[in-house]
């Protein structure tokens, strides 16, 4: 099939100009499985241009135990269509997890093939901030309650402690200096815990490369000594809408987790900040009619061992942590933080990459800038 005029004699759009219209990802192969029809969403979805694709076949974007070759045997064979879920599809150029194949035959073009391809990973991210934002919303509310409720009491004990061990025999003070330290902990996890109040923030237009340049900074003389940190940014975007100490503090915790994965691996790795325009994704705005764009993607890749998928799902959870020493509540606070900024959050992961994308809502231009 190739590609058709971009519109028909009666002026009405033509077959190429509709399926390059479409968001999903559509291929067409011929006899020995190669290539014929690419769309503009299949360029995206495996990271080449439509012209590379269609010089190719399917052996050269899949290996050959790939199953998308028994979806294409079976529908060679039985004709009619035939859907495979759950597929993966990797490699250096793209890395797509849980996408959904349909494959039919095509009428009249005897050999002919059409396969699409359905990625439900922006509808999982979706699904997954909602958990994000219910998990974020109750550590807020034992924040608070910790504040108000054990600071206190806290500080009388530790007096009380205090006064004893002043008072009692040399038999007994360590036990008032066990109180006192053990005070002083408790103290320091509630500190740790008030970051996630509901105090009122400075919102604000800036440009998101100031700050990940003093992300870097920060990151470079401290929790990343001696990591390579790469940026990749494109100088074109417009602000983003925030607070710039709240985008700081989490862009600098996924930092600072990416350097340690690559430390605990004990191999060479490095860092990635990357930033792009992705159009796509938009969130209701709770109580409203309209809807929140987020445009801005924010990227941060690191080369360690990768996110085991028992703890992918409950990574932004409070409590929740991949390390021994981990109190599980520094990806709380990036869940929590994108939460407040409408963003949603985007993770892939497998041994030798992991990425977290956040998409962030831009401002309207004009608007004060820093």
């Amino acid at each position: 099939m190739k590609k058709p005029p971009s519109a028909s004699q009666d002026g009405s759009p033509s077959a190429g100009l509709l399926l390059d219209s479409l968001p999903v990802p559509v291929l067409e192969l011929g006899l020995e499985n190669r290539l014929r029809f690419a769309n503009a969403a299949a360029e995206e979805f495996f990271g080449t241009s439509r012209h590379q694709l269609c010089q190719s076949v399917l052996e050269d974007l899949v290996p050959e135990d790939h199953p998308l070759f028994l979806l294409v045997q079976h529908v060679r064979r039985e004709g009619g269509s035939i859907t495979e879920h759950e597929l993966v599809f990797s490699s250096p150029r793209f890395h797509h997890e849980g996408v959904t194949v349909q494959g039919a035959d095509v009428l009249d073009y005897p050999g002919s093939i059409l396969l699409t391809f359905h990625d439900s990973s922006a509808a999982r991210a979706l699904d997954r901030q909602l958990a994000f934002r219910s998990a974020a919303r109750s550590v807020s509310g034992m924040a608070e309650m910790l504040a108000h409720e054990v600071r206190n009491p806290l500080s009388g004990i530790k007096g009380a402690a205090q006064i004893l061990e002043h008072s009692v025999g040399e038999s007994d003070k360590e036990l008032a200096t066990l109180i006192c330290d053990e005070v002083d902990r408790i103290d320091a996890l509630v500190e740790r815990m008030g970051v996630f109040g509901e105090a009122p923030a400075d919102y604000r237009s800036l440009n998101i490369h100031r700050v990940l340049e003093h992300v870097r900074l920060l990151a470079s003389k401290g929790c990343a000594a001696g990591v390579r940190i790469v940026e990749r940014y494109d100088p074109s975007l417009p602000h983003v809408w925030g607070n710039r100490d709240q985008l700081v503090q989490m862009l600098l915790n996924l930092v600072k987790n990416a350097a340690e994965a690559i430390q605990e691996s004990d191999k060479p790795g490095e860092i990635t900040l990357s930033t792009s325009y992705r159009p796509g994704i938009r969130l209701a705005v709770p109580g409203t009619s309209q809807w929140r764009h987020l445009p801005l993607v924010v990227t941060v890749r690191d080369t360690g061992p990768g996110i085991s998928e028992t703890i992918r799902p409950h990574l932004f959870e409070p409590f929740v942590s991949t390390k021994m020493s981990g109190s599980g509540l520094g990806l709380a606070l990036v869940g929590k933080i994108m939460d407040d900024h409408g963003g949603v959050i985007e993770v892939e992961s497998r041994p030798g990459r992991t990425e977290i994308s956040l998409y962030l809502p831009v401002v309207p231009e004009g608007s004060e800038s820093i």
